[in-house]
């Protein structure tokens, strides 16, 4: 299912069908690094990713992580949404992609259209966001979108602690 459409993108819901794409993206060294390893070692562990994760958001929340496809040919490029955790009070951004879609602006045009989403479907007042403390790129488009330092933050599960960033999405500043 659709979500939203920007020139270059199409942003859906992700399926089962989408467990190949799914295990190269978490198992990409810069993920890796920089997201952490979510243990999805094959097909099956992928597709118990999609149904656990991003599935359940959407049946729990309305809303969730969408799988990036290029508009042009179907191709996907990453995974951009927002989700929720029990340990953030607010929606969390997240994104991901693969490495041949970078320095494309396809990560600011995918959040600036989930953030306008927040703001006009969700109506959503705050969202934030998490990263490693060395992810320059992710802190970058984070800062291009409005986001402001907030503090340093030990998610559950995690050994470090990571940087969680804000923003309003309601009023003017969108």
């Amino acid at each position: 299912m659709v979500v939203l459409e920007t020139d270059r993108l199409v942003l859906r819901r992700l399926t089962v069908d989408d467990s190949s794409f799914i295990l190269r993206l978490l198992n990409e060294p810069f993920f890796l690094q920089h997201v952490g390893d979510r243990g999805v070692r094959n097909l099956a562990d992928a597709k118990q990713y999609i149904l656990s994760g991003p599935i359940a958001g959407y049946d729990r929340h309305g809303f969730g992580l969408l799988l990036v496809e290029l508009k042009q040919d179907g191709r996907p490029i990453g995974v951009c949404g927002l989700r929720r955790r029990d340990e953030l009070d607010d929606a969390e951004l997240t994104f991901a992609f693969v490495r041949e879609s970078w320095f494309m602006g396809y990560g600011f045009e995918s959040t600036s259209a989930v953030l306008a989403h927040a703001r006009d479907t969700l109506h959503l007042r705050r969202v934030v966001a998490v990263t490693s403390p060395d992810n320059v790129a992710s802190i970058n488009l984070l800062v291009k979108l409005g986001f402001y330092f907030d503090r340093m933050v030990q998610m559950p599960g995690d050994r470090r602690e990571v940087k969680r960033f804000a923003r309003r999405v309601t009023g003017s500043d969108m």
